[in-house]
């Protein structure tokens, strides 16, 4: 009983940290670092300024804080428009690492970001843009 206990402490605090770690993705992250990120993995499909109008995908200014599929003006998929959540940190961070699983039938044609930490600095970017 107690290897089986000591093994279940162990594995709950495994999962406690990861879920930490998932709550704060951004945090530390550089936003400088995620502007270039962003620049090379987003801008060609998002604009990013205030006013600035959508490109094949939606203007990400303000986006975090943003209820999912409420930009005016753009043409979500039903998907995104029917997805029910506000953009926040932990959010972005599973969307950008694997959108098709966050928001399945999403029209992003993006396999998303495997890299934490560069999808870290993006969200941090992202936040600055209010």
């Amino acid at each position: 009983m107690g290897r089986f206990l000591k093994k279940s402490v162990l594995t709950s605090a495994i999962a406690t940290g990861a879920l930490v770690a998932l709550a704060a993705p951004a945090a530390g992250a550089s936003s400088q670092a995620g502007a270039k990120d962003f620049a090379s993995q987003c801008a060609m499909c998002h604009a990013h300024t205030s006013g600035a109008r959508s490109g094949i995908g939606p203007n990400l200014f303000g986006v975090v804080g943003r209820k999912a599929g409420s930009l005016a003006g753009y043409s979500y998929s039903p998907a995104m428009k029917s997805a029910g959540f506000d953009w926040d940190a932990q959010r972005l961070d599973h969307y950008l690492a694997k959108p098709q699983q966050v928001v399945h039938g999403n029209k992003m044609p993006f396999a998303g970001i495997g890299n934490a930490a560069e999808r870290a600095e993006i969200i941090a970017y992202l936040s600055t843009l209010k």
